[in-house]
């Protein structure tokens, strides 16, 4: 568990964000459960190269969806 904080100010005035890392089966079902079912598909993710975002399914998971996947370099989201 991280927190990123001293971000630029949302509308809402926040600047920080609360990082918890997840199995990869509890990720999956987050994702699809939370983030598919109530938004969609996103069109682009950025990562910080976790192995999570780099497996071989889960490039071949975010491309039959048509989600590009995007990595940053580590430790700078």
């Amino acid at each position: 568990m991280d927190f990123v904080v001293g971000l630029p100010r949302t509308p809402r005035d926040l600047d920080s964000i609360w990082v918890i890392k997840f199995s990869f089966e509890k990720l999956t079902s987050l994702y699809i459960g939370e983030i598919v079912i109530l938004h969609g598909v996103p069109s682009s993710i950025v990562s910080d190269k976790d192995h999570r975002f780099t497996s071989r399914f889960w490039e071949s998971l975010n491309k039959a969806l048509g989600t590009k996947l995007r990595l940053s370099s580590n430790y700078h989201p």
